[in-house]
């Protein structure tokens, strides 16, 4: 290679460093996954104090809930970002790439900085691996292993603030070993029946075990029983807490061309006519947890934010998978609604925010999801669905889950598919025969960024 070449010099690099990441990965995928995630802290916690206690080296926002979690979350990273701040940002699942999963300064952590600390950290794991083993217990899960990386890549970009999205739950979930000094609470509602709960009131239980002593508690407006259990654990740790619609608000929100302009009324300001370039009155509610969940992380709630941040914040916010525009010729959205609360906001969205006489749905649902239920909040919307299945191996049987679906669509209007790629098109081709028409590809995750992919490849207009 020619040292006058350095443009594939660089490429030459990137490839390797690629490489690198995609080998860690593969290492991780060979622990347990995390739809089996241990309902324990110490192994976790073990890691990283060997490690030099990384998760203590900037302090912590840490963010739960049912749905509007990654939202909220990106939308509090930003705002803090906005400030001056320099943010690390851990969020799940990923959508195409696992590098998403944990972003520095906005932006997600490169392939050689994960493949560097995973390096860095193994030797830690693997100790704590025997550890483990010789006590008769598992071994580090994925996400166990993958929340220790992210606090070490933090700790060594370095940040300034940590904002950590949970990856399940609360109490026992791997990322509770950091001390969040505002705890964070999106909509509760039923998912993960299995693991949380099969009450409202015993999954916000499970998930009020981030709320640590004295911290700030800042939680979205919730059913009567999960507020309760709210308050019950605030006080046991005397900490403060600020409900929606008490002490902040939305006060107001209006459909503009790529989004919404709010009206926030903050714990210490109220900022007017901001433009939020998401779509859904749920991502405006979002936006107004996230301006409390700052103005308690930098001034206790007591000092208002620059309304220029809140701008710059709020203007440059992204929330991949979540109501996307992936395809203009026709029209085709991707939204990671995978329950049946998620699903109902998607369909309240899609009536308020889009000018499109018919939907076209793409479905695809994992098997340990409410799929009847997310059926039941779409069917209204739905004029056509192509029922398909995703990558994922938890992806419900494409013929099982439409016989599912023709319980509350038309028959006539459902339609099965084995391949992705084949309901996809057949979507894009109903839709084609009108301008009126739109394709929604929504139920799972892993669906949404099998779309993702799909419409890059494809070069969709």
């Amino acid at each position: 290679m020619s040292a006058d070449d350095p443009d594939a010099y660089d490429e030459l690099e990137a490839a390797e460093f690629r490489a690198a990441a995609d080998a860690a990965y593969a290492e991780l995928l060979g622990r347990v996954g995390e739809v089996a995630p241990q309902p324990r802290l110490e192994p976790t916690r073990r890691a990283v104090e060997l490690l030099g206690d990384v998760h203590r080296a900037a302090p912590v926002v840490h963010v739960t809930g049912t749905n509007g979690k990654t939202s909220t979350s990106r939308m509090i990273e930003s705002l803090l970002r906005a400030t001056g701040l320099r943010t690390g940002l851990l969020t799940s699942p990923h959508l195409e790439r696992v590098t998403e999963r944990i972003m520095i300064d906005g932006v997600p952590i490169s392939d050689e900085a994960f493949a560097r600390n995973w390096d860095d950290i193994r030797p830690y794991l693997l100790m704590v691996d025997a550890e483990l083993a010789a006590d008769g217990e598992e071994t580090l899960t994925f996400f166990e292993a993958l929340t220790v990386l992210a606090f070490a890549s933090f700790a060594d970009a370095p940040v300034d603030v940590v904002v950590l999205e949970v990856g399940m739950g609360g109490e026992w979930d791997s990322t509770n070993v950091a001390d969040g000094q505002v705890a964070v609470f999106t909509p509760i509602a039923l998912d993960h029946t299995q693991r949380l709960g099969s009450t409202v009131a015993e999954i916000a239980r499970t998930k009020a075990g981030i709320i640590k002593p004295a911290a700030t508690v800042v939680t979205a407006i919730q059913p009567i029983e999960a507020l309760d259990e709210l308050r019950a654990a605030a006080a046991i740790d005397e900490a403060t807490l600020e409900i929606e619609r008490v002490d902040f608000a939305l006060e107001s929100t209006t459909v503009a061309v790529g989004g919404q302009l709010v009206d926030i009324r903050g714990r210490a300001g109220r900022y007017t006519s901001v433009f939020l370039p998401l779509y859904g009155d749920h991502q405006a509610q979002n936006a107004a947890v996230a301006v409390a969940a700052v103005e308690s992380f930098l001034g206790d709630g007591t000092v208002a934010l620059d309304p220029d941040v809140v701008a710059e914040g709020f203007g440059q916010v992204a929330s991949p998978g979540r109501l996307q525009l992936v395809g203009v010729e026709p029209t085709v959205l991707v939204d990671a609604a995978h329950n049946p609360h998620g699903a109902a906001a998607l369909a309240a969205a899609l009536q308020e925010y889009f000018d499109f006489d018919e939907f076209g749905f793409v479905l695809g649902v994992l098997a340990d999801k409410d799929a009847h239920g997310i059926v039941a909040e779409l069917a209204a919307t739905a004029s056509r669905v192509d029922v398909t299945q995703s990558s994922s191996d938890r992806a419900v049987d494409a013929e099982e889950l439409a016989e599912l679906v023709r319980d509350d669509v038309e028959p006539d209007a459902v339609f099965v598919h084995h391949e992705l790629a084949d309901a996809v098109e057949a979507a894009r081709v109903w839709a084609s025969e009108s301008p009126r028409r739109a394709v929604v590809v929504t139920g799972s995750i892993t669906l949404v960024g099998d779309v993702i992919a799909l419409a890059r490849d494809g070069g969709w207009k």
